[in-house]
């Protein structure tokens, strides 16, 4: 029989940075994500684990925890590292959301492992746990126009045209990371990429 521990298989990560200043920033994308997978599945992402806010649901069946780090972007493998540490959990089961500014606003990625590509929090997990063994949902926000400063960009809230997209494109990326836990990574890229 299973203990509590052992029977949490997967772990959506979203990422993101905590506070209220940066909510409706594009790098939280990640946190949006996570909170409307915790909507859809009626849980509550609030219980304080390895410096991140983490909730339980079924998905398909399978359990699954989503987790919000709160060490601020650039350290989320710190997170991440600690969370996989625990009894029930493997690289195997990580599916990590992150905004990506090299694609087109909306669009979305899914990789069964893969670099970095620029993102710091990615750029993290991978350095944490030395691994790009873990699959990704990434979740596009390059504009039409050309940016100066793509530091300032991320951080800054979606603007009032892609804020009336969003609803739609954290839909469509929640159906995405509930098509990984349920159908597999390859089916699910076949769908949705």
């Amino acid at each position: 029989m299973l203990n509590e521990a052992d029977k949490w298989h997967w772990l959506v990560v979203g990422l993101g940075n905590p506070g209220a200043q940066y909510e409706r920033t594009r790098h939280n994308i990640g946190f949006m994500l996570v909170d409307l997978l915790a909507k859809r599945h009626q849980t509550r992402v609030a219980r304080e684990e390895c410096k991140a806010l983490v909730g339980r649901a079924v998905i398909g069946g399978q359990s699954v925890e989503l987790v919000k780090p709160q060490t601020f972007m650039n350290l989320s493998g710190d997170s991440v590292k600690c969370l996989l540490g625990k009894a029930g959990r493997s690289i195997e089961g990580l599916i990590v959301i992150s905004d990506d500014l090299a694609i087109p606003f909306g669009t979305m990625r899914i990789r069964p492992k893969g670099s970095h590509g620029g993102q710091n929090g990615l750029r993290s997990i991978i350095e944490r746990t030395g691994t790009q063994e873990f699959k990704r949902l990434r979740v596009g926000i390059m504009p039409e126009h050309p940016i100066s400063d793509a530091a300032r960009f991320v951080l800054e809230n979606v603007s009032r045209g892609e804020a009336s997209e969003l609803p739609e494109i954290l839909e469509r990326a929640a159906d995405a990371v509930e098509a990984i836990i349920q159908d597999g990574v390859d089916e699910a890229m076949q769908k949705f990429n």
